[in-house]
């Protein structure tokens, strides 16, 4: 990716390269992404945490990191590259990234547009819907891409009340890229495109889609050691585990309802893959001098032979923009690519990256070789 990449007012051209289009485009995990893409594609770092730079995507066909061209939506005005200074001291991005692909953020600073709905907004649902959709339509248009994917990053919202007379914001932006004929990837807990009022919408969809709530910390190692206790017929009578979070997560997750979202995606995980869901709760504290950083413990009390009462601890240490950031690149070339290919609709495939995903198998290890299964498949339609 470079900055002579982005959008231009120049006449149109034939189209190349992809757009992805960040609902929370300022946020930690949409500028950690635009700053390591670019760092990426000019040899800065190596693409460590990229499953689709290894070599079973090598034949796949997917876009190239320099080809893929950044804009979005937020509700804030803070700009890129003085977000990106402060995830340098955060110690999230390293020392003198900022410098190196300053270009490449203030030109995807430049194509963020106003998001919603803000206080006070008096738009009606279809207003938003059809305004969004004109923002993502100019963008692909303007930035002469093939094809835009929208990728859902914003903070994590209640769960819609039952009744409610408006759309959940999530919807709204799904709606959105829907009607933009872009395909969409909920990569929060946010109910996203998974609302009965979407459910036409979403089965008449021409584009491919993938959702909910990206597997980076916690639930990961969930979803690799809860098969394990099941393939070895040991008995699960707990499981239990606290989050401590800093940053926009932390403020977010603060909320109960939000926090109730959130750990729906890591019950999952655990009733598919134990068969039933155990004793225990996630506990959520926002601790916001830990920053961008969380720390996640899990306990889990276990019976064995005869009987024989045993415990496991988990402690997870991490920063979750640094894990998500290249898993949403690499969502985004996968969609795009199977939007390239005429693949429409859930991509149960792309489970291995999900909490909560569009179905297919729980277990870690099955979702990968689905993965590699995909992978081959989109080498195949080349």
């Amino acid at each position: 990716m470079s900055e002579h990449a982005q959008p231009t007012d120049s006449p149109p051209g034939p189209a190349s390269g992809t757009g992805v289009w960040f609902v929370g485009a300022r946020g930690s995990v949409a500028t950690t992404a635009i700053a390591g893409c670019a760092a990426l594609a000019a040899g800065l770092w190596p693409p460590t945490g990229m499953v689709t730079e290894t070599a079973p995507f090598a034949s796949s066909g997917l876009p190239a990191l320099h080809s893929l061209v950044f804009g979005g939506h937020d509700t804030v005005d803070w700009p890129l590259p003085k977000r990106a200074e402060v995830l340098v001291e955060e110690g999230v991005l390293p020392h003198g990234l900022v410098r190196a692909v300053f270009g490449e953020l203030a030109a995807a600073d430049r194509e963020i547009r106003a998001g919603g709905p803000s206080a006070g907004d008096v738009r009606t649902d279809e207003e938003l819907i059809a305004a969004f959709a004109a923002d993502i339509a100019d963008f692909t248009r303007r930035s002469r891409v093939a094809r835009t994917v929208v990728v859902n990053v914003a903070s994590t919202e209640p769960a819609p009340r039952e009744g409610a007379a408006r759309l959940p914001t999530s919807s709204l932006y799904a709606a959105a890229a829907l009607r933009a004929g872009c395909a969409y990837v909920n990569f929060t807990p946010s109910t996203g495109i998974r609302l009965d009022a979407l459910a036409r919408a979403s089965r008449a969809a021409t584009v491919p889609f993938a959702g909910r709530d990206g597997k980076t910390g916690q639930t990961l190692l969930r979803a690799v050691l809860a098969p394990m206790f099941r393939q070895r017929a040991l008995h699960v009578r707990a499981w239990s585990g606290t989050n401590l979070l800093g940053g926009g997560d932390g403020a977010a997750l603060a909320d109960p309802a939000a926090a109730a979202a959130k750990n729906s995606g890591k019950n999952r995980v655990l009733e598919d893959n134990l068969g039933t869901l155990p004793e225990g709760q996630v506990h959520i504290d926002d601790v916001p001098a830990l920053g961008e950083w969380k720390t996640a413990w899990d306990h889990v009390a276990f019976e064995g032979f005869l009987g024989a009462g045993m415990v496991l601890q988990t402690t997870w240490q991490g920063c979750d923009s640094a894990l998500a950031a290249p898993l949403v690149l690499d969502l985004a070339r996968l969609t795009a690519r199977a939007h390239e290919v005429g693949i429409t609709g859930p991509l149960t495939e792309l489970g291995f990256f999900f909490k909560d995903p569009d179905g297919g198998p729980p277990a870690l290890a099955e979702q990968y070789d689905a993965l590699l299964g995909f992978a081959a498949r989109l080498a195949d339609d080349r």
